[in-house]
Formats: structure tokens, sequence, C-alpha cells
């Protein structure tokens, strides 16, 4: 959420009680505005998940640069995310309503430019030698945008409503259908390119040669691009009548607020907020990794080339169906303890290395769609209690949801970048060979390790980090109130 450009002055209750879509006395959201949140995260994450799962593949086997480029791609790619992030943040909090409100404007603008750049994404420019450069600076423009979008959009959860448990209850919506979208996009650009990576038969031939691409690859792949494009009018339209942001006849009361650098310097001293980051740190990456690189395995590690449609498509519909289940998990037993479900993927991850046969590897799918959903659900659902925490210990203004929001994913991008970035490198080390339908037997061993020991470290050092951490407090009913009141001195959803 922006930052309120003044002290704030607390309104009275009758400026809560018209809160349009929640209840004045239990904060409770309707149904069409949880779901019309919902439906605004979709995009993104269609995009976002055919580029984890077939991006890879896409660069090195139909544009064909080599693996070293492919990982500055990805670096590069995913630094510039990260880095767009607390520039969001800076941008956001800085900036003036207008008609429309002050993140709406934000979320709304970024859309058809996302949709532009992500299309270019997939495109095969007719160019070989810079075609290193094409797919950096796209992705890169791709990165940078869908932050710009998703700063905004996730901050609006802490002014949906004053009541934690309804928040969360918001927060399983957006998850839940981030989640649909992250099934349709791997779905859809999955079963339109899949005529591109037809089954060769190369056992009995030594490694080969790059072979041509075929002109219905690239093809595919561009109509692949422009489906997944299309979500973003669509989706935006559908947030934008659904969501709406008015001004609060308060917020004229503002004088000067907390600065964007303060807050920041605040914030990073919040023990729980560290502990959140940095266990995510490492539990994010991980989950990087194995999207990544799960295409890469069956394709040249394993006998599982025929399976990768199903295989990607049995992880998201479980991802999908846990969703609701970790919710109530959540509630029920609290959310450190539920972090532990984050395990689940770690024995059958290590078990589809040493044992890549399709019975094993749909049972790893299924656990690891589970793992997945959870670890994407639990730092969204925790963080608002940490900055409700950190509000009631220092008493600032509002504001801060956007510098926490922002700063917390420019963490989680970096370590990502780091992670895919050195990863995809050791595939040039492995001796990877762009197009080759068959690979050395380094590469193979180097892509079990990558789906099987980096993702077990990484979530196991996380999880220890999570859970020896300081729990932030919740407030309670009339302290989640006052902290409302305060949020929506600057505006309020309807």
């Amino acid at each position: 959420m922006a930052a309120s450009t003044g002290p704030t002055t607390v309104p009275s209750t009758e400026t809560h009680s018209e809160e349009p879509g929640s209840d004045s006395r239990a904060g409770h959201l309707s149904f069409c505005a949880k779901v019309c949140y919902g439906i605004g995260g979709v995009p993104n994450q269609v995009a976002s998940s055919a580029s984890a799962f077939y991006l890879q593949l896409f660069l090195l086997d139909v544009a064909q640069i080599p693996a070293a480029q492919a990982s500055l791609v990805l670096f590069g790619g995913k630094v510039s995310g990260a880095v767009a992030d607390p520039v969001a943040g800076f941008l956001i909090n800085r900036s003036r309503r207008i008609g429309s409100g002050r993140l709406m404007p934000w979320v709304l603008s970024c859309m058809p430019f996302i949709a532009l750049a992500y299309f270019f994404l997939w495109f095969l420019p007719p160019f070989t030698s810079l075609r290193g450069l094409w797919y950096t600076s796209f992705y890169c423009l791709f990165q940078a945008l869908s932050t710009f979008f998703q700063v905004p959009y996730t901050a609006l959860t802490m002014i949906l409503t004053p009541s934690p448990r309804e928040r969360d209850s918001a927060t399983a919506y957006r998850m839940t259908m981030e989640m649909a979208g992250t099934l349709m996009g791997a779905a859809v650009h999955g079963l339109i390119v899949s005529g591109a990576h037809k089954s060769q038969h190369c056992e009995d031939t030594v490694v080969s040669r790059p072979v041509a691409v075929s002109p219905d690859a690239t093809r595919l792949y561009s109509i692949a691009a422009a489906v997944v494009a299309v979500t973003y009018p669509v989706c935006g339209a559908l947030l934008g009548l659904g969501v709406k942001e008015k001004p609060d006849p308060s917020a004229t009361a503002s004088g000067q607020g907390l600065g964007f650098l303060a807050g920041l310097a605040l914030t990073t001293r919040h023990p729980p907020y560290l502990i959140l980051v940095v266990s995510f740190l490492f539990i994010s990456a991980a989950v990087q990794v194995e999207q990544s690189y799960l295409v890469l395995f069956c394709t040249h590690a394993s006998r599982l080339h025929d399976h990768v449609q199903s295989l990607v498509l049995t992880i998201l519909v479980a991802a999908v169906l846990s969703t609701p289940m970790w919710e109530w998990v959540l509630q029920r037993f609290g959310k450190k303890i539920s972090a532990l479900g984050i395990c689940v993927m770690v024995p059958f991850a290590i078990l589809l290395a040493a044992v890549p046969t399709a019975p094993v590897a749909y049972v790893v799918a299924i656990f690891s769609g589970m793992s997945i959903a959870l670890s994407l659900l639990l730092p969204w659902s925790m963080l608002p209690d940490v900055v409700d925490d950190f509000q009631l210990k220092h008493q600032h203004g509002p504001g801060l949801e956007t510098i926490f929001y922002s700063s917390y994913v420019f963490f989680t991008k970096l370590s990502g970048a780091g992670a895919l970035g050195i990863s995809t490198l050791s595939l040039e080390f492995a001796g990877y060979t762009a197009g080759a339908c068959k690979q050395a037997e380094e590469v193979a061993v180097t892509l079990k390790v990558l789906i099987g020991a980096v993702p077990t470290c990484m979530i196991i050092i996380g999880l220890g980090i999570l859970l020896l951490g300081p729990t932030p407090k919740r407030p309670s009913h009339d302290a989640s109130f006052q902290l409302s009141i305060r949020r929506r001195t600057s505006y309020s959803l309807a």
C-alpha cells in the first residue's frame, strides 16, 4: 500500500462503517470482492508459470543460445525484477492520488506493456548473433513491469479488512485464483507447444550436434505467447470493475509521513520480518530451481520425455486442490507448525533423482505440488501479521505496507536470480549442447543434482531459520480495528 504524505489523523468510526463491501462490525468481505481481487493476479501467474517451466527449454533448444547466455538471460531478468521492487515501492510511496485511486492506476496501466514484453520474449528474431541480448532485454523488461504490477496489487491485501482472519481468507482466495492461473498457464502453453518437442530416438547414438529449428516450433511458441498475453487485458478489466479505490474524507487532513528510505531502514531491522525474509530466500529459491529444471530433467536425464506435460499438470493440479486444505491447516494449527508441510517434497525429490521412472515421477509430482502450494501461500499469509506486529510496536502511520511487500519480493527475487543463474551456468560447465538430441552423461548427473540435492538443502535451511525465529503477535480485534482506521486515512477499498 502507498504511504500517506502526512501525519495520521484518526477518523471517526463512522468512516469505517461506510466502507463498501465489508461489515463494519466483523470486517467481513463479500465473496465478490474476494473473487475480483483474486482474478487480478491471474495474468502474472499464467505468464510466470509458462516461463518457469518452459522458458529455459525454449532458450536452449528452440532459440538455441548457449547455456552461458541462457544463464545471463535468467539472472538478468530476475535481478531486474528484484531491483524494480524497491523502486516500485519508492515511486508508489511518493505518487499522488488521481481519480481512480493511488494503487489501481499502477496496477492497470502496467498490464498492456507486460503483455507486449511477454509476447516478444517468446518471439524468434531472424538474426542469430544477438539473440542472447534480445531475450535478456525483453525478459528484464517483463520482470520489471511485472513487479510494478505485483507490488501495488499485493499491498491491497492490507486495506481489504481490519480482520486478520478475513485478510487470511482474502489471501487464500488470491492464492487459489493465482494457482488456477498457474495451472492454466502451464496447461495452455504446454499443450500448444507440445508439437514443437516431439520425442526423438537417440539412445543408440553418440552425443549429437544441434538440430535445425522447425518453423512450426517458432509459430507454436508465438501462438502460445499471444494466448497468454490476452489474459492481461481481460483480467485487468474484471479487477478494475470489481475492486475500486475511494478517497477517504479524512485524507485531506494528512501531513508529512515517514519517507521510503527511513521506512525501509526500520522494516529491515524488525526481527520477525528478517526471519521471514531470510527463511523464504532459501525456500522460494528451492521452488524456482525445482520448477525450472523439471522439464530439462525429464527431457535429457530420464526417459520421461513423453510425460512432461502430464507431470507439469499433475504438479499444478495438486497445488490448486491443496490450497484450501493448507488454508484450513493454517487456521487450525498455526502458521509455523504448518510450515513443516513444505518438507513433504524433500524425500520425493531425492527419490525422483535416484529412480526416474514414470510411477515414481507422478507420486513426486503430487507431493511436490502440495509443498509448492504451501510455500507460496505461507509467506503472504504471514506477512500481514508481521506488518501488524511492526505497527503495534512502532506506531507509525500508514504507508509501510508497500515497503514491507516490495522489499520482501526484492530479496526473494534476488535469491532466485542467484540460484537460477548459478545452476544454469553449471550446465555450461557440464557440457550442455544447445539444441542437441542427446546430452553428455555429466549433464544428466548435473540435472539430477539440481532437482534433488539442491532444493532439499535449501528447504531444510529455510525451514530451520523460520521455525527457530520469533513469532509475530497477531493483534486483538480492537487493535486490528485501530490499525485499519489509520490505514484508511489515506484511502479505502470498495
